[in-house]
This record gives structure tokens, sequence and C-alpha cells, in this order.
């Protein structure tokens, strides 16, 4: 499911505030972080990114 881009665009992650893309890959919906560092990925459920840290998870 994709997100309206005026969306994506005033998001940021919550960890580092760098902005957020959205996944390639439909199996899991995600948002990525782009921060270096961070590099958090924060799920969508039912059309809705949950942006908690504590719900991130790390890529592998």
């Amino acid at each position: 499911m994709a997100l309206e881009a005026g969306l994506l665009e005033i998001l940021a992650c919550p960890a580092c505030h760098a902005p957020l893309e959205e996944s390639k890959t439909d199996a899991t919906p995600e948002l990525l972080c782009t921060g270096e560092g961070c590099a958090l990925a924060y799920p969508i459920r039912d059309g809705i990114p949950v942006l908690l840290v504590d719900e991130a998870r790390r890529p592998a």
C-alpha cells in the first residue's frame, strides 16, 4: 500500500530525524530511515505508519 507523496515529505525518523522512504518490497510494508547511522525500519500496519522506535527493527 503506497503512502501519499505529501505524507512522506513531512515524515521523519523519530530517532535521528532523517527522511524516510517507502520500502521497495510488498512483502512487509515499511518505512526505511535514510540516515547513515540509524537505518531503522518502521512497520506500516493497515496503511498507518507506526513511528515508534520500540516497534522498529534494524535491517540485517
